[in-house]
């Protein structure tokens, strides 16, 4: 996406001139800022629109990925990043971004944007093993991710086939054996 069609406040514009073009129908919001009214919002613009808040050595996961996708209308309240490297940075982040420590795998991650993301796949399987506990709204977010990638429900089943022992399976395995009755029906 180029950087002419993506306006943060107080670079170009101020918040509140950015607000008044809003309310006029020039501008609508994305993430972190706002692009011209007449263009398309894809994964690049979200993605651009979260430049600042993650770092060139993390990698955006979990929710804030499943949004990249294209799942949801609105991105997640908190951002979900981990690293992307094999070493760890300093960590100093808004308080609106959750760090997790687990590494992901080079061929885990996409460029987007000009950030790194966990691949749909990888972002699916993340939200699977997340939906098993009670707080977040995990399991929304994977749904929206199925339901714009109906074959990640079979790669799903051959990643929770091949592995034994992992802390949430049986409840992924439930949750799949949902989602995969509610897409027949």
């Amino acid at each position: 996406m180029h950087p002419a069609l993506f306006y943060r406040p107080g670079e170009r514009l101020s918040l509140p001139e950015l607000g008044a073009a809003r309310l006029d129908g020039d501008v609508f919001e994305v993430g972190e800022g706002f692009m011209p009214a007449d263009t398309v919002e894809e994964a690049d613009a979200r993605a651009t629109s979260l430049r600042d808040l993650i770092p060139a050595h993390l990698a955006a996961c979990g929710p804030t990925a499943a949004w990249i996708h294209g799942a949801g209308d609105a991105p997640p309240q908190i951002h979900h990043v981990r690293r992307a490297g094999p070493t760890r940075g300093r960590v100093g982040f808004s308080p609106r971004v959750v760090y997790h420590e687990r590494r992901a795998a080079p061929e885990e991650l996409l460029s987007i944007g000009g950030i790194a993301v966990t691949t749909p796949l990888a972002t699916a399987e993340e939200l699977l093993f997340a939906a098993t506990r009670p707080d977040g709204d995990d399991e929304i977010w994977l749904r929206a991710l199925l339901l714009l990638n109906p074959e990640l429900v079979d790669a799903l089943r051959s990643t929770l086939a091949a592995t034994a022992r992992r802390p949430g399976r049986r409840r992924a395995v439930q949750l799949m054996s949902e989602l995969a009755t509610v897409r027949t029906s």
